[in-house]
């Protein structure tokens, strides 16, 4: 990632991270829409999954400019995301609603730009969470042969 684009992320971050709990409420109101069979993958009381949202959000957004110290925690999130039943494909609508909720969270202040910026930074950490989803199929496979 491009240092202009840290910079928009943390920039428009910073305008909706003192409200987490809309934030996430937000989020999940938009991933269900957009596919309403991922709403049986989520506990009925969405409080605490708000939070771990949320909490992430800002690690993530936090490390951007470290990309490597985040990489085994991406890789276990996506080892730990297989359990849940999700798919390589669930990424794409995940990333859809993070970006319906930032356009709606931040109304003028999500440019084009802003939208790239997070586009593009979603894209690297699904992609390190689907490797972490394929490191550890690919080991219980071994496991499995052995």
């Amino acid at each position: 990632m491009r240092q202009a684009q840290i910079d928009i992320i943390r920039s428009t971050h910073s305008l909706i991270a003192d409200q987490p709990d809309a934030v996430a409420t937000l989020f999940y109101a938009n991933l269900f829409a957009l596919d309403p069979s991922l709403r049986a993958m989520f506990p009925s009381d969405m409080a605490e999954q708000g939070k771990k949202l949320t909490s992430a959000l800002t690690l993530v957004v936090a490390k951007l400019h470290e990309p490597h110290a985040l990489l085994p925690a991406l890789h276990s999130l996506g080892q730990r995301h297989v359990a849940y039943g999700v798919r390589d494909e669930h990424y794409d609508t995940v990333g859809e609603a993070l970006l319906r909720t930032l356009e709606q969270g931040l109304g003028n202040y999500f440019t084009e730009e802003a939208r790239e910026a997070w586009a593009v930074a979603y894209q690297r950490i699904a992609g390190h969470m689907i490797e972490g989803a394929e490191l550890a199929a690919r080991n219980e496979s071994e496991v499995a042969r052995a």
